[in-house]
């Protein structure tokens, strides 16, 4: 069986602490010298990741925001593949510490992911 594409999540499969080492960047680019295309599928929002992974381009694909963003890096293109969950889902999913779902508690910090630099 011949595989035509590789898949891979960013955070702990490619990067660690939010980094790719160059050693993993020179296997993507073994990968492609294949004649195989690579995927991101991260649940990173898009903004965060263009800003901590430079080599964004050997991807054909990536899937980010936990799959409701597609983007095509070689023409920057953005699809919105799913709308956001209804506020009344969101209710659903309070926390009972603070009566906030997990999702505003995360919305409401300062954002980790930016303040990495690889």
């Amino acid at each position: 069986m011949r595989y035509l594409a590789l898949a891979c999540d960013y955070d702990g499969t490619l990067a660690a602490q939010g980094c790719v080492d160059e050693e993993t960047i020179a296997a993507l680019q073994r990968v492609l010298a294949s004649g195989r295309k690579l995927i991101l599928v991260t649940g990173r929002q898009l903004e965060d990741l263009r800003a901590i992974f430079p080599h964004i381009n050997l991807f054909e694909r990536v899937v980010v925001e936990n799959g409701a963003l597609l983007y095509r890096p070689a023409r920057r293109e953005e699809k919105i593949l799913t709308t956001p969950p209804l506020k009344s889902f969101s209710g659903h999913c309070a926390t009972a510490a603070s009566g906030r779902s997990p999702s505003a508690e995360l919305l409401s910090r300062p954002s980790i992911l930016r303040k990495t630099r690889c």
